[in-house]
């Protein structure tokens, strides 16, 4: 799970990286962080999509 801190974290190394570049420590650092925003995104779109519910002329369809 992502927390605001982590997030918060990211985008200082992007801000830095920008700026004036990144140590291999802090390169490794971004792409872990990264990777687990990108998981628990994709976690989050897939729990949101499980709970869609389409109906259609009065039938109950739910997909999953």
């Amino acid at each position: 799970m992502i927390t605001q801190d982590k997030i918060d974290r990211i985008n200082e190394l992007a801000r830095k990286s920008k700026a004036e570049g990144l140590s291999e420590e802090e390169l490794f650092e971004q792409k872990c962080l990264r990777e687990e925003y990108i998981a628990t995104m994709r976690e989050r779109t897939k729990e949101q999509l499980d709970r869609i519910i389409i109906v259609k002329e009065e039938e109950e369809i739910i997909i999953h």
